[in-house]
């Protein structure tokens, strides 16, 4: 398989904030020199010169300091970052900008891309990259080498790269000498270690024309990008770094401990909104002792059905002709498990007396209760590992039955702390106790889920059929070079990466398997691995993670996860990423040796601690400056505004007394019950409520969910009554979408738009006036506090800049619009001169207003004259259940008219609007549409939230597709969503009739109004 690359927007404004700190910069494609040729010997002993080569170093930086700080600041704004007061110099560089982007968001990606913009931009083309160990070097290289097409494909050349060792040093001659995009990758230890080979590159070496490598490597200027760089911290890795004669330090991380100058951030908060990783669900065990007794209990799980009382999954033990031994039983109430296991002693007692599918637990009449997931009496190490094991495999099952129709394979991790659990050399078969178990419950597990699936035409059936269970698990560790055996790697033993392992081999290993893994064809599906090797790799179809080893301080649960974070591919190699459904396909799930409560109270605390750059006070201070990002182009939040936002906070009980966010805020948020904001605040709602969002609270860390929880949600009888059928055979046709219109008419619209909505903003600077404070002492002046601000004032710059900076309008333009360059030149040649002029006083502003308008008038454009076609093809019945993954009931709502017995809704408006179909006697019955079912729009697909089925004789229109929204007005939801709605009106008119109604309702009412006619 061949992995797929696409242009991800936050990705591209990654790239963007680090290429506009350098606007001004001029370009300087491959500045020449005289690359120091050395020395090599002659046969007579004598020394004399190298052939002179020519070589081609980055530009210099010639910004002065006040502009690059001007820069920093201009990026700043946009994405509301505090604002840096100087620029921070480093032992390393003088200027240094961070990078803030979360485990599995493609951090390597976006600094590759970097390389190729600031290339294609100034003509920068020396760059080294620093990493911290040998894992993370390994799979750095290995990601140059799969983004090397979609880059060609992209920039139109190549970087040549390549792994730093002292050994080769031809690879420096290459560095220097090439014109192109060179990029050379290198670990720490091969610069600030005290070894020999560390060493070499200070030194003079005969096989190197008696020449320092340094020297080699400086003389080109490179730009140094530092992969994790609070790994690397250390003063003499610092002045390491100062010896390479960087001009410019780029430092991507997800844990920054050192804030230089901050130009991105991407946190774990910001990933998880906005979908960007998979979502996390915990399977807890809990180990508890039995007071009196030994009896061994392990509540697996609680199944229900439409038609028989609850029933409990237990193991417990067995008395066989062979001996004793742990099985798992199907207990309903009454059951004696004394009489079940066969007349064992220990279960005395022990009758159920109640099965609690909502709470999860199981009683018994001699008072023990037992939750899922909790293991009670005798419970030793090996009882506690076999039980992951079984749960991991489990949990890799259910996720295999909902995702192999979409192409997905599906892959779990198994982490151990010592190769001879899982491969023993003194065995006949040499395997080890956990690959012994893990082979022994996958057996079980695969039989009880074959004698679920129908016998024939099942294609997955198929699929588990051809896999052996000793061929579907492998073990990466290192591999002894003598004996060929696999053995545990070193790991470091002090510093920032104790616990680690260098070991290049196993890296090596797991890193060629990568895309191979991902294919249906590789048997191999679950993974066991070193939990040393823990970083430096990952795999996007890791969907279970499970740690088989004793827990320690090395490794924190945010490590674990990080293997599995990544957003799944399916067999084309294509990302699943749809934002409909990418939370229901990308659900990680962990199998911790802990309850789900301890192991997420220690993930989310993991995660608060990386957060500590956010901002905590919803103030007015907090507010003041900030920047809205609207439709209609950026506003700032005056001390008016700024006022009113926390007014508006405190009058809500959305702030406590210490002004910060309460969980009432995000439940509103969360629920579409927010508080109308203020007159002057209303207009600019979503982007007032994005920079509230951006204090953090606890309330806004991710939402882990207690797998045992979830449960299936069959299709129920509501779903084949002849009313539903009907409707669905009305609207389930596909179409594809065509559009022509002529270039002239947007050019024209295009014109008079601009001409009469283009309000550039005048850059804006601050002043802030201060004095010394009457008396200064040693802790004020230490502490920052012997100057007290006396007042601050917002100026307006209006004078031109455009002499100062080099902007391809023209360019720019037709990039943000996707238009030609001729369409944006006739465009530009057509607006009126005064709103030209415009462009002089703020060229960036100038760029993103015109881009958002022409953008907006383009989907006007196609809209209007937008026409579907029906395909003939259908979405099959299927639809319902392929992405219908177990839910967890108590956020559900029980129906009657629904098609599946449980309803989950998105917001308060939707929960309303349920609770009044299912009480209406008018309504036959009714589905929230599926994910999948989607409308192409020019916009991106349309998921419609309902189908309706009427009564006959009740309402004009019997069959009815709602969108459910809180606002009704136009002019309050996003243009976006109008050109979606519009769409979805052009296509229901053509592929149904007249008896399908299309509309946007914002409650139960308006919707009887509309079909009443």
């Amino acid at each position: 398989m061949k992995l797929k690359f696409k242009k991800q927007p936050y990705q591209t404004d990654a790239v963007e904030a680090v290429a506009d700190c350098l606007v001004g910069q001029p370009f300087g494609a491959g500045l020449k020199y005289r690359v120091d040729p050395g020395r090599t010997a002659e046969a007579s002993g004598q020394a004399r010169a190298a052939l002179e080569v020519e070589g081609f170093r980055n530009p210099d930086i010639v910004l002065p300091p006040t502009r690059l700080l001007e820069n920093i600041h201009a990026v700043q704004r946009r994405q509301n970052l505090p604002l840096s007061a100087s620029l921070v110099a480093s032992r390393a560089c003088p200027l240094n900008l961070d990078i803030e982007m979360e485990t599995g968001t493609g951090k390597t990606y976006c600094y590759i891309k970097t390389m190729f913009e600031l290339n294609r931009q100034y003509g920068f083309s020396k760059f080294i990259v620093v990493v911290p160990s040998i894992a993370i070097r390994e799979g750095v290289h290995k990601s140059f080498e799969i983004t090397a097409e979609h880059f060609l494909e992209e920039y139109g050349k190549r970087a040549r790269f390549f792994i730093y060792s002292s050994r080769e040093l031809h690879n420096l001659e290459s560095f220097s000498s090439d014109a192109g995009l060179n990029v050379m990758i290198i670990n720490v230890q091969a610069f600030n270690a005290t070894g020999k080979d560390a060493r070499r590159i200070y030194e003079e070496l005969d096989d190197f024309q008696s020449r320092k490598p340094i020297d080699v490597i400086a003389a080109n200027r490179p730009i140094l990008i530092l992969d994790e760089p609070q790994k690397m911290e250390g003063a003499k890795t610092l002045d390491g770094m100062a010896k390479f004669r960087p001009s410019l330090l780029l430092r991507y991380s997800a844990t920054h401990k050192t804030e230089h100058n901050k130009v991105y951030r991407l946190d774990a908060i910001d990933a998880y909104n906005q979908r960007l990783v998979k979502k996390i669900a915990v399977r807890g065990i809990t180990v508890r002792g039995l007071s009196g007794t030994n009896a061994y209990l392990y509540l697996e799980s609680i199944e229900i059905s439409k038609t028989k009382p609850p029933v409990a999954r237990v193991e417990m033990e067995i008395r066989t002709q062979s001996g004793i031994k742990r099985e798992m039983r199907k207990l309903t109430v009454r059951d004696n498990l004394h009489d079940r296991s066969g007349g064992l002693d220990q279960y005395d007692g022990f009758v159920v007396s109640e099965i609690d599918a909502v709470r999860n637990t199981v009683s018994f009449l001699n008072g023990v209760e037992i939750e899922g997931g909790q293991a009670v009496g005798d419970v030793n190490e090996a009882s506690l590992r076999r039980i992951q094991i079984r749960e991991a495999i489990k949990a890799h099952f259910e996720k295999e039955r909902t995702l192999f129709a979409q192409g997905i394979k599906v892959l779990s991790l198994f982490f151990i702390d010592e190769v001879a659990k899982y491969r023993d050399y003194t065995q006949a078969d040499e395997k080890g106790e956990y690959a012994r178990v893990f082979e022994e419950e996958y057996e079980a597990v695969k039989a009880e889920i074959l004698g679920e699936l129908p016998l024939e035409g099942d294609a997955w059936r198929n699929h588990l059929d051809r896999i052996q269970a000793g061929r579907t698990h492998q073990g990466y560790f290192a591999i002894d070079k003598k004996s060929k055996r696999l053995i545990d790697p070193d790991v470091i033993a002090r510093g920032e990466d104790k616990g680690l392992s260098d070991d290049v081999d196993a890296y090596d290993l797991i890193l060629k398997d990568k895309e191979r893994l991902l294919s249906f064809e590789e048997p191999v599906r679950f993974i066991f691995s070193h939990s040393a090797l823990r970083e430096g790799w990952d795999n996007p179809n890791v969907f279970v993670i499970c740690a088989l080893k004793y827990s320690d301080n090395t490794i924190s649960r945010r490590q674990e996860v990080g293997r599995g974070l990544r957003l799944s591919v399916n067999q084309d190699g294509d990302r699943m990423d749809n934002p409909v459904t990418v939370h229901h396909v990308n659900v990680l799930t962990v199998v911790a040796s802990e309850s789900y409560k301890e192991f997420v109270s220690a993930l989310q605390a993991d995660i608060g601690k990386t957060l500590s750059a956010r901002p905590r006070l919803a103030d007015e201070a907090y507010f003041t400056g900030k920047v809205l990002k609207t439709e209609h182009g950026d506003v700032a939040v005056t001390a008016q505004l700024a006022k009113l936002i926390q007014r508006y906070l405190i009058k809500n009980d959305y702030t406590d007394d210490g002004d910060r966010i309460t969980p009432a805020y995000h439940d509103a948020v969360k629920d579409g019950s927010l508080a109308p904001l203020p007159p002057e605040l209303a207009p600019h709602a979503a982007a007032v409520h994005q920079l509230i969002g951006t204090v953090f609270s606890d309330a806004q860390l991710p939402q882990i969910e207690d797998d045992r929880k979830a449960k299936s949600n069959p299709l129920n009888a509501n779903f084949h009554k002849k009313e539903f059928q009907e409707l669905w055979g009305r609207i389930n046709h596909k179409a594809i979408y065509a559009v022509q219109f002529d270039t002239a008419e947007l050019v024209g619209k295009c014109i008079r738009t601009l001409d009469s909505e283009l309000k550039v903003s005048p850059l804006q600077y601050h002043i802030v006036a201060g004095e010394q404070e009457d008396q200064a002492t040693y802790d004020s002046i230490r502490n920052g506090e012997a100057f007290r601000v006396r007042e601050t004032t917002t100026q307006t710059h209006n004078a031109s800049i455009h002499s100062a900076v080099t902007y391809d309008l023209v360019g720019k333009l037709a990039e943000a619009t996707t238009l030609t360059r001729a369409t944006m030149a006739a465009i530009l040649q057509g607006i009126s001169p005064v709103v030209f002029a415009q462009y002089r006083t703020n060229p960036e502003d100038f760029i993103q207003q015109a881009g958002r308008l022409i953008n907006e008038q383009k989907a006007t454009v196609i809209v209007e004259h937008l026409t579907y076609d029906p395909t003939g093809d259908t979405y099959g019945a299927d639809i319902f259940t392929q992405d219908k993954n177990r839910d967890d009931f108590s956020k559900a709502i029980k129906t009657d008219r629904h098609v599946f017995d449980y309803v989950f809704t998105d917001s308060k408006i939707e929960r309303d609007f349920v609770a009044e179909l299912d009480a209406s006697q008018e309504v036959v019955v009714y589905a929230k549409l599926p994910r999948g079912f989607a409308i192409p729009t020019p916009v991106g697909n349309y998921n419609p939230d309902w189908a309706i089925a009427f009564k006959q004789g009740t309402v004009k229109h019997i069959y009815f597709v709602a969108e459910t929204k809180g606002s009704m007005s136009s002019m309050e939801l996003k243009l976006i969503e109008n050109s979606k709605i519009a769409c979805a009106r052009k296509f229901f008119a053509k592929i149904t009739s007249d008896q399908v109604k299309y509309d946007v309702v914002n409650s139960f009412g308006k919707l009887m109004e509309v079909v009443q006619g």
